[in-house]
């Protein structure tokens, strides 16, 4: 193949010269290396649509290009008056893909190795499509059965790591998986997206920025590299450069309904005077207020008491105030001065959120199963929330799913870069879990 820096996407676009497998590569290939030539890309694609009549083959030519502008309903169409061969077919296959349309995209596929295209990327692309549509068992029976050289390519090792990571029951082989396929092609956006995700939902925030940043760099772009990316950076408060990220969806879907509503948080953002010193504090003091006061030495009447009155942590002790301690049978002046003294160890005070205390519908769990009562002690992280989501819950002091469902939905949207999109996103997760917001 020759250099890809001698190669003009005119000459490939336009001309009548070979376009294979390995001219699309230069085309995306130029592309992440300049994402200037996107708009290039798209006015030479605008002269082939232009043209009165064309071959089969600048049919297939013309599809492809569709293909990769995002044009995917145009693609088909396209691609179904070409020539009928295996290029044609298996860009059909991945239109339908990206329209969610998975059942027609296996047929493209099967056709496209019928015409010869390689039958192991087909096969893979087929396995994809059964892993969208929720038939796990399908796309791993797939992945099983493949032997050869395929397998230590980086397209396997993605598509069989998604499959498991779709199965959830062993997130280490996951990222085993993903890592090593990354190793093999530095450039799999997939594979750095898969990896970048995992490594956010466990809290590596720099190593999924840096992954991110890696998978959008490859053009075309993971979309959810590219959203989460933005979200990272709008945690970091670099708005300017999150509202790229949304740029970036938009130029290739312009009428993508989350990448249009980041974007214009992004942008709102951008004027916001904002105290990160004051957020980071305020975090804090959420772990602080969060610590079980059966972690302190106190005396066994104080320690009794407090149980009894249902205190389980110091911020409980910081709702409640002196008077009401002191009602309690067998809780004296003695036990008073302990417990001032544990808090303001902790720069607290009995009583000094007793005027910000809300009284909490109770959720019954009375009616719940063991397995739904314990499904409250779970941590949040275990809903898979996306990075935005899951920071607001940390500013909010939120650590399980049973803190969670105490929270109204108007308590969640007062939290800073949680909108409307974070609030379905919650509910959808717990309605998965039987669960609900307070008040829903």
């Amino acid at each position: 193949m020759e250099p890809m820096v001698e190669i003009d996407l005119k000459d490939i676009v336009l001309s009548n010269s070979s376009f294979g497998p390995n001219e699309i590569e230069i085309v995306t290939k130029r592309i992440s290396d300049d994402f200037s030539l996107f708009g290039t890309l798209r006015d030479l694609t605008a002269q082939l649509e232009g043209q009165e009549s064309r071959t089969p083959a600048t049919s297939v030519r013309l599809g492809v290009c569709q293909y990769i502008l995002g044009k995917y309903n145009d693609s088909i169409q396209t691609l179904s008056n070409a020539d009928g061969g295996a290029l044609s077919y298996y860009y059909q296959g991945r239109s339908y893909i990206a329209l969610n349309q998975f059942d027609q995209a296996i047929a493209a596929f099967e056709s496209a190795k019928t015409a010869g295209y390689d039958p192991d990327i087909c096969q893979l692309a087929v396995a994809e499509c059964k892993r969208e549509k929720g038939d796990i068992d399908g796309a791993m029976q797939i992945v099983d059965n493949m032997f050869g050289p395929i397998e230590q390519t980086a397209e396997y090792l993605y598509q069989r790591a998604a499959t498991i990571a779709a199965r959830g029951d062993n997130p280490e082989e996951v990222i085993r998986l993903y890592e090593r396929a990354v190793e093999i092609d530095g450039e799999h956006a997939g594979a750095l997206f898969g990896l970048g995700l995992e490594n956010d939902r466990a809290g590596n925030d720099d190593k999924a920025l840096e992954l991110y940043q890696r998978a959008s760099a490859v053009f075309p772009a993971n979309v959810g590299s590219l959203l989460n990316l933005g979200l990272l950076y709008e945690d970091h408060e670099q708005y300017d450069r999150a509202r790229r990220c949304y740029d970036r969806i938009l130029d290739v879907f312009p009428t993508d309904p989350r990448a249009f509503l980041f974007r214009r948080d992004a942008i709102a953002s951008m004027d916001e005077q904002y105290d990160y010193e004051s957020d980071r504090r305020q975090e804090q003091m959420a772990q602080i207020l969060k610590i079980p006061v059966n972690q302190f030495e106190l005396s066994v009447r104080s320690r009794n008491c407090l149980e009894k009155m249902g205190i389980a942590t110091l911020g409980d002790l910081t709702r409640i105030t002196e008077q009401t301690l002191l009602s309690s049978k067998n809780f004296g002046e003695t036990s008073l001065i302990e417990i001032r003294e544990m808090l303001s160890n902790k720069g607290l005070a009995i009583g000094q959120h007793a005027a910000d205390k809300v009284e909490e519908e109770v959720f019954d769990v009375s009616n719940l199963s063991p397995d739904e009562q314990a499904l409250l002690d779970r941590p949040i992280s275990d809903l898979n929330l996306s990075v935005r989501a899951r920071k607001c819950m940390t500013r909010l002091g939120l650590t399980t799913i049973g803190e969670l469902i105490r929270k109204s939905q108007d308590d969640l949207l007062e939290c800073k870069n949680f909108g409307v999109t974070s609030l379905n996103e919650v509910r959808e997760k717990l309605t998965q879990a039987g669960l609900k917001l307070r008040g829903e």
